[in-house]
């Protein structure tokens, strides 16, 4: 069948066969489908929908379309942990050294930003020298040394999903539920798991913004894991506002050795704290959620957490000496207030736009081509229920250039709701688990 036959028929609202989406995967991946029958396909699928069975049989394909890895020989629990995406959210830099610092084996597969959201790749690539680009033979290495790998897709793991990644990115194709889960469970299937935690967002900031969406999502990973011999564990967290006080390359890598230092922001940490739980019950390294919480924050008051990010930065050829001295990162040469037009309380955020306001600084990309700049970013002053009075900032822009800096500056200020009284209590921060 041609591929302009299968873009009508799901453009019509019609189902394909596992053949046909087997089909469509391995043709784009060899290269013999362009980028603009994908996109358009992409599309369809977007507004049409895909059904269970569609989803499963796309994950599948992705997932099939490279090499299946196997650590089995690898002594140890293996456990990841994934983030659907949101403003400000560092957590895998952190959750990951405090999981390897306790036992468990952390083979973690990420990507670069999508959308507004911030990418784990691109994070670790603001630490001078930092090689995300590992082979299966150093990614397997680095398991086994130091008890984590930090890496992009490679060539060999789902090369479908890395080149469908990057054209969702900048087709308006990324916010879809189906084609969220395909993404993320290929690839993290892909990484020879026992078990995985997700964090799926929800909010303002996320790519599902009603917590019935996200519901669905995390329903549908979770089922898509155990089909595949997985377990699988979804926390809902919040991000109807930025997480932690940062967002940016550079500035999340500081404030991530922060946490590891034993400070950083309260709700962060927190978070850290229960993702770290769940990774550490599924390693089989403790036996309650609240046993795990204990363990997590011990190795970090012992330092240990911090010492293992140490060691896998080495690992990864990146200069450990960032760990010791933040100020090593990438720093922006201009800061730029904004303040609060009224005196009351911040009652609510549009996340999404102080994302976007990182993406316009230079801090993520709108086009598959466009470079980083690692030292742009926003830090955030002011979350929903603080006080603020007139003149007050609320956020600082950091950045290199101005030839968008008056964007960026509106997105910021139209992304503040200031209220004269105090709002409602919000979403607890971590939500209901869905798994466990």
């Amino acid at each position: 069948m041609r591929v302009v036959d299968l873009i009508r028929r799901k453009r019509d609202g019609e189902e394909h066969s596992s053949e046909e989406i087997r089909t469509l995967i391995d043709g784009y991946t060899r290269g013999d489908i362009p980028d603009y029958q994908m996109s358009a396909w992409l599309m369809a699928a977007f507004l049409r929908g895909l059904s269970g069975a569609e989803t499963a049989a796309l994950t599948s394909a992705m997932l099939h379309s490279g090499k299946v890895l196997d650590f089995s020989d690898v002594p140890g629990r293996k456990v990841d942990k994934h983030s659907t995406g949101g403003v400000g959210d560092k957590t895998s830099l952190i959750v990951a050294p405090i999981a390897a610092a306790a036992g468990v084996r952390v083979p973690m597969i990420s990507g670069r930003g999508l959308g507004h959201t911030g990418g784990t790749l691109d994070k670790l690539e603001s630490i001078p020298g930092f090689n995300v680009n590992l082979s299966l033979a150093e990614f397997r290495h680095a398991l086994e040394t130091v008890g984590c790998g930090l890496i992009g897709q490679t060539a060999e793991i789902a090369p479908a999903d890395k080149k469908m990644y990057a054209l969702r990115d900048v087709t308006g194709t990324v916010e879809h539920r189906s084609l969220i889960c395909a993404s993320i469970m290929s690839k993290k299937l892909a990484e020879g798991l026992d078990a995985l935690v997700l964090d799926v967002k929800v909010g303002s900031g996320a790519f599902l913004k009603t917590e019935a969406d996200a519901t669905l999502l995390a329903e549908l990973m979770v089922e898509t894991g155990r089909r595949m011999g997985k377990q699988v564990v979804a926390l809902l967290t919040d991000m109807d506002q930025p997480l932690g006080r940062m967002a940016g390359n550079a500035m999340e890598i500081a404030e991530s050795l922060a946490v590891l230092s034993g400070a950083g922001p309260d709700d962060l940490r927190e978070l850290c704290l229960a993702l770290s739980a769940w990774m550490l019950l599924l390693g089989e390294r403790v036996k309650t959620i609240e046993e795990g919480k204990r363990v997590a924050a011990d190795l970090i008051v012992s330092g240990r957490a911090r010492e293992k990010f140490r060691e896998i930065i080495k690992q990864q050829g990146g200069d450990a000496r960032v760990v010791d001295d933040p100020k090593r990162l990438a720093r922006a040469t201009h800061t730029l207030d904004v303040v609060s037009g009224a005196d009351g309380y911040v009652s609510a955020t549009q996340c999404e736009q102080l994302g976007v306001a990182c993406v316009v600084l230079g801090g993520g990309r709108e086009k598959k081509e466009d470079a980083i700049d690692p030292a742009v970013g926003l830090v955030f002053h002011k979350r929903i229920g603080d006080g603020v009075r007139r003149g007050e900032p609320l956020c600082t822009l950091h950045y290199n250039s101005d030839a968008r800096l008056d964007e960026a500056r509106r997105l910021v200020e139209t992304a503040y709701k200031i209220s004269p009284r105090p709002p409602a209590a919000g979403r607890a921060l971590v939500g209901r688990v869905i798994g466990g």
